[in-house]
């Protein structure tokens, strides 16, 4: 009998490892998962991105370990963008630096699911744009760089070498700075005027980032009846335009989400302002300027529009 179980023994042992050298031992264990190409490539509504992917040269990249979180536009995504553009798709996968800035802008280095979005947030991308996301309910839509709004379809598809959210629109990096964003907003056109008169310009299309909180024009009628003084008078005064345009500008990029409500913020002129949670400023001379648009994206930072000039002390 013990005989008998001990040849029993050997041969169980002998069958393991032949199932071993055969890889039948891994038959219950999950298969890997793709990485996030070989997901694109087996989803027919992404069959563009791929050729994008390729075009660009960025497969091996984005087939490597990552982790990577992918904001993948679909097929209609990409017709729209043609038209938007007006170019044909070869036209659009021929040109391979504009193809690289923009499909490594729809990339995050880390894996970031749909609970883990910093909502409201600036989120950096591979290309080094920022976009932020936005929740309306269940509906994520996202704010990119060019302020275009589109939205995800679907979220949390996990690959082997990070996620990837589906999104109907393609995301495109800013294209401005603040000072070519002021320009082509009529209603800041005094404010470009102050800015060129005191020399500013230069400073404010650098690489910043800044935040700027941008008063509309009816702001600078408001300020010259409170001064009793004419634009013309206003904008000769560089000293006093310089000290009262660079109140306004604050370092580093704050979107609405990240603004230390009921702080001192400092500005580049020196001193300080106060933002409440009605976003309403309160400035120097205890004056109040409500904040009336917000997250407006720029290439060096952000846009706030405000409804009044706010004054540093006197």
């Amino acid at each position: 009998m013990r005989r008998r179980n001990v040849i029993l023994l050997a041969g169980l042992a002998a069958a393991s490892g032949l199932l071993t050298a055969c890889g039948g031992g891994d038959d219950d264990a999950p298969a890997p998962l793709p990485d996030v190409v070989q997901l694109a490539q087996a989803n027919p509504d992404l069959s563009i991105l791929v050729e994008a992917v390729i075009a660009a040269d960025l497969t091996a990249t984005l087939k490597g370990a990552g982790p990577f979180t992918v904001f993948a536009p679909n097929n209609a995504a990409f017709a729209a963008l043609l038209g938007e553009l007006n170019l044909t798709k070869a036209q659009l996968l021929a040109d391979k630096p504009l193809l690289t800035a923009v499909l490594t802008y729809h990339v995050l280095a880390g894996k970031v699911e749909r609970a883990q979005i910093p909502l409201g947030k600036a989120i950096s991308t591979v290309q080094g744009g920022v976009f932020k996301i936005d929740a309306n309910g269940a509906v994520l839509t996202i704010t990119d760089g060019r302020n275009r709004k589109p939205a995800i379809l679907a979220t949390d598809i996990q690959a082997g070498n990070g996620v990837v959210h589906v999104v109907d629109r393609v995301l495109l990096p800013a294209d401005r700075n603040i000072v070519q964003t002021a320009q082509a907003l009529p209603q800041f056109s005094i404010l470009v005027e102050a800015v060129v008169a005191a020399n500013l310009q230069g400073t404010l299309s650098g690489t910043g980032p800044f935040t700027v909180f941008a008063p509309t024009n009816d702001a600078f009628a408001a300020l010259l009846a409170e001064l009793g003084v004419s634009k013309a008078a206003l904008l000769a005064n560089t000293a006093l335009l310089t000290r009262v345009l660079t109140y306004h500008v604050v370092p580093g990029r704050v979107l609405q989400a990240e603004i230390p409500v009921g702080s001192n913020i400092a500005t580049v002129q020196g001193t300080t302002l106060r933002v409440n949670a009605d976003l309403t400023i309160t400035d120097q001379r205890s004056r109040s300027s409500k904040i009336i648009a917000t997250d407006v994206l720029t290439s060096n930072g952000v846009v706030h529009a405000i409804d009044r000039v706010i004054l540093p002390a006197a």
